[in-house]
């Protein structure tokens, strides 16, 4: 896959994933995006074989998960992934969850990470290398259409603004 495709990931909601209300639990929505976060970052080449070969990785520093349909026990998942912002030390992304065969959208999630230098724990410009495929990566995601949702905000409806 072409760093420029969307990036995607799929599997299944297990058993052990389902509440008592008979659907995907919250955290397991959560894990699947991280998983979906680990395919994205593999796909860019800053994954575990980065992070083991140059003591650098990404820590995520700010994420906002929408549910939108319940996933129940044996769903098929399948998430897109798509960047929409980068700079020199940090990489802004959006996760889009479907069930896989009935094609709704299930949920979002929206995620900012942070490069860091490993041994330092503190932030760092992304490699030279990682920011050239990192930045023809944005361009062509940069043509995609804006997801919806992206920077929304948490609040009730109808309750006053803070």
């Amino acid at each position: 896959m072409a760093v420029t495709d969307l990036i995607v990931h799929r599997e299944e909601v297990l058993d052990d994933w389902v509440d008592y209300n008979g659907h995907l639990n919250v955290a397991y929505y959560v894990l699947i995006f991280d998983h979906a976060t680990d395919a994205l970052f593999d796909a860019l080449g800053i994954g575990a074989d980065y992070a083991r070969l140059t003591n650098a990785s990404t820590f995520v520093l700010e994420a906002h998960t929408c549910y939108r349909q319940e996933l129940r026990r044996g769903d098929p998942i399948r998430v897109t992934s798509q960047l929409v912002g980068l700079d020199a030390k940090r990489l802004h992304y959006f996760h889009r969850m479907y069930h896989d065969t009935d094609g709704y959208l299930a949920a979002t999630q929206e995620q900012l990470s942070i490069h860091v230098d490993l041994e330092q724990r503190r932030s760092a410009p992304f490699p030279e290398d990682a920011a050239e495929t990192l930045a023809e990566a944005m361009a062509a995601h940069a043509r995609l259409e804006t997801p919806e949702g992206l920077g929304a905000r948490i609040r009730a409806p109808g309750a006053a603004r803070t």
